[in-house]
């Protein structure tokens, strides 16, 4: 079974999610439901209901998260990298037309397309590995292969360095 991979700031996040979850928002909830069910009638007390529901909702994605947090190995920056693309590497490439995409390549649990983060598992990221700056790669597409030259590497690196 293949890691599971992310970065240091991917995994400092859901940390500070799970965080979030147990010492804030569990328990205002926790409070609320206390406080409804204290009016009586549960069955037809809709903010009883609804942040009963919240609750379970609070408590499947802290486990999830905790679950998670268990299985994920985290991929810090390494000198060693620098020049070649690798896991939590900033990538710049450009197509036979010109056209350019600015991504990082992060792990599954950090994928967001809104800030340019692709999978590792991704077509594109695959494609890419261990490649240099002006080194080409073929991503295979539906329509077919399409040829991308890396024009740029960069890592996020640790603060002290």
């Amino acid at each position: 079974m293949r890691a599971k991979l992310i970065t240091r700031a991917g995994f400092e996040a859901l940390k500070a999610e799970m965080d979030q979850l147990w010492r804030f928002e569990r328990p205002e909830v926790t409070r609320k439901v206390t406080w409804a069910a204290s009016l009586g009638d549960r069955s037809e007390n809709a903010d009883y209901q609804y942040n009963k529901k919240r609750l379970r909702e609070i408590d499947r994605r802290f486990r999830y998260l905790e679950r998670r947090s268990r299985e994920l190995q985290v991929v810090d920056y390494a000198p060693e990298q620098e020049g070649r693309v690798f896991f939590g590497a900033w990538v710049e490439v450009e197509n036979e037309e010109g056209q350019t995409r600015h991504f990082r390549i992060v792990g599954f649990d950090e994928l967001d397309l809104d800030r340019r983060y692709i999978s590792i598992d991704s077509p594109m990221a695959r494609a890419l590995l261990k490649k240099k700056l002006d080194d080409e790669a073929v991503v295979i597409t539906p329509e077919g292969p399409v040829n991308w030259v890396v024009t740029d590497i960069r890592y996020e690196k640790p603060a002290d360095e």
